[in-house]
């Protein structure tokens, strides 16, 4: 298991914490470098790049989390363009900025999960630290997860893809996105008014992704209400949802919230709408 740091810098108590949890189960590999900085990333580009080489490559590596994310996953991406991801597959954990790493990953046909960076997992319920060390550990298929709402009922199956969605928007027209025909659109974000939501959906909808892809699994959003505003983001969503027509549940404990339940993504689902239920189709590992 290595620990890496692809993108801003963190606590260190916050990655201490993290560390020995992931240490009580795991034999977790980290080099000091995760510690530099430069401004607000977690060392040169150059560095965090060879990291994330290394821990891809190394075949005695059987899974990679990501430290935190913040900022600067998207600054490796070029560098990363003239080859495939090396080794043999592994899941590579985070959410957040790490999105654009998922997203480099699914468009090489690759598995990797959506969930907790480390610094964030001491503050998670044990529950779903259970729930991501199955995902590591099984070769059954996740179980499912549970929405809130339904914003447009229907029932929609593809392989699962997306993850924050300031970062999904920025790698609309770039080499690093994946196909995205018949797929089950996962989003979250946090601190986004609600006019920027509807700003990034917007531009989803003039790229033409909601007539490619399937569905739309909607996750947390967080402190992404204007105050003092009559609406609320919810309500901007679900609006924004039934123009699209497509199957979209919203809800998922997915995301920057209380609760971030890992997923795998880049397997198929079905996502059952009018239920607000998402259905693991395929493992996230193979043993």
């Amino acid at each position: 298991m290595a620990v890496i740091a692809p993108a801003s810098g963190f606590e260190r108590s916050a990655f201490e914490a993290g560390l020995a949890l992931l240490g009580a189960r795991y034999r977790a590999e980290y080099d000091e470098g995760l510690f530099a900085r430069q401004r607000y990333l977690a060392g040169s580009d150059t560095r965090r790049l060879a990291e994330l080489h290394a821990a891809l490559a190394d075949p005695g590596i059987r899974a990679v989390f990501c430290a935190r994310g913040g900022y600067g996953a998207t600054r490796l991406l070029a560098r990363l363009a003239a080859h495939a991801p090396e080794g043999v597959a592994k899941p590579l954990v985070g959410f957040s900025d790490i999105t654009a790493l998922h997203l480099w990953l699914q468009a090489h046909g690759r598995v990797s999960i959506h969930g907790p960076v480390l610094t964030q997992l001491p503050r998670l319920a044990a529950a779903t630290c259970a729930r991501l060390f199955d995902l590591l550990e099984s070769a059954q298929p996740a179980a499912p997860l549970e929405g809130t709402a339904t914003y447009v009922g229907g029932t929609a199956e593809g392989p699962l893809l997306g993850g924050n969605l300031s970062v999904f928007t920025r790698l609309l027209g770039t080499p690093f996105m994946p196909p995205l025909d018949g797929a089950v659109l996962l989003l979250e974000d946090q601190g986004e008014r609600p006019y920027r939501l509807d700003r990034m959906w917007t531009h989803l909808q003039l790229a033409g992704v909601f007539a490619r892809i399937g569905g739309i699994a909607l996750g947390s959003f967080t402190a992404c209400e204007e105050p003092d505003a009559s609406y609320t983001s919810a309500e901007v969503l679900r609006e924004l949802a039934a123009s699209t027509g497509l199957p979209c549940a919203a809800g998922f404990p997915v995301g920057h919230g209380d609760v971030n339940e890992p997923v795998p993504l880049g397997v198929r689902v079905r996502l059952e709408a009018d239920a607000a239920r998402l259905t693991f189709l395929e493992p996230a590992v193979s043993l």
